[in-house]
């Protein structure tokens, strides 16, 4: 099955901002995160293909954040990874991140 601009299965996982603002998706360990807008989908596997993985995932306002794991094993955590768009394009780390905001009470 061929969804969001790749093979779809028990190692990719779509991820679709059905929201109306921005979604962080945000992917762990090494704190890396792409912007999705409304109506936009990425998807997240290995970078290798063959490998068995198995997704954390922690939903907070406006923010996914995900592990990927070989098999599952929380203590095999996958380091190399890829986050591509509908069209399969990859993406890079600050994909469509918004400008910060200026403090309104530096300290």
């Amino acid at each position: 099955m061929a969804i969001f601009g790749g093979p779809v299965g028990r190692s990719r996982m779509p991820v679709k901002n059905l929201g109306a603002s921005e979604l962080c998706l945000f992917i762990e360990p090494y704190g890396e995160d792409y912007w999705l807008k409304p109506g936009e989908a990425f998807t997240v596997g290995p970078e290798a293909e063959g490998i068995d993985v198995w997704f954390d995932t922690y939903v907070s306002t406006d923010c996914i954040t995900v592990w990927l794991y070989e098999g599952g094993d929380p203590t095999k955590v996958v380091l190399d990874y890829v986050v591509v768009d509908a069209d399969g394009t990859r993406l890079d780390c600050g994909h469509q991140r918004p400008p910060r905001l200026a403090d309104p009470d530096p300290v």
